[in-house]
């Protein structure tokens, strides 16, 4: 059993985690970078498959490269939001700047062949290899509000581009870049909601009981 106060650490941190675009150029200690890797690596997976490989960047190079590939998808991605303000093309940019900034980026891969051919669970649904790495991913980023740090998810780019760049086989999903590092700019809303491209949902009208549309009374 867990006291209210560590129940409540818990909901707390997930409800301060953040998708963040401005980094500190600090260094970040280890320690930190492989907890938040080992707290992937503790996640859950389809018929324990464990999908997911971490490639660890901290060339500045390679982050610039990384960048190229995600502002190339940037201007084709611009088309869709000419009738936006401004603040919709700022985000977009951020996004790019973000990998040039942060001391570190990690790509979180996703091999859809671990396991073999007959993963359980895998063989009715073939996404669960994807979902699983997008568990592990979100266990990172928890781990990284706990250790103070501030974590960006890239997920605009060509994979092509991603694989070539960091020379990751043709079957290999490469499904995350994530930014890492301090920030003096830790958002209280996400930025999406601060930029009003969406609204938070209330929670009221997202739960059905029994059969999709009936409300919960």
């Amino acid at each position: 059993m867990y006291s209210d106060e560590q129940k409540k650490t818990l909901y707390d941190v997930i409800k301060r985690r953040r998708d963040v675009r401005t980094f500190k150029s600090e260094e970040v200690p280890e320690e930190a970078i492989m907890n938040i890797i080992q707290a992937g690596h503790d996640g859950p997976s389809v018929g324990f498959m464990q999908p997911w490989n971490f490639i660890i960047i901290q060339s500045q190079e390679v982050k610039e490269k990384l960048a190229w590939a995600a502002n190339k998808e940037k201007r084709a991605l611009a088309i869709h939001y000419e009738d936006k303000d401004e603040k919709h093309q700022k985000f977009l940019g951020l996004k790019v700047q973000g990998l040039k900034e942060a001391p570190i980026t990690i790509c979180v891969t996703c091999d859809p062949t671990r396991g073999g051919s007959h993963v359980l669970g895998r063989n009715s649904i073939p996404e669960t290899d994807v979902m699983s790495t997008a568990c592990a991913i979100q266990n990172m980023w928890l781990a990284a509000t706990v250790e103070g740090l501030a974590l960006g998810w890239v997920s605009f780019y060509k994979k092509n581009d991603i694989r070539d760049i960091l020379n990751i086989p043709p079957h290999i999903d490469p499904i995350a870049l994530l930014s890492i590092g301090y920030t003096d700019n830790y958002p209280e809303k996400p930025i999406l909601e601060a930029e009003g491209w969406e609204k938070r949902r209330q929670l009221d009208g997202l739960i059905f009981a029994e059969k999709w549309g009936n409300k919960v009374e």
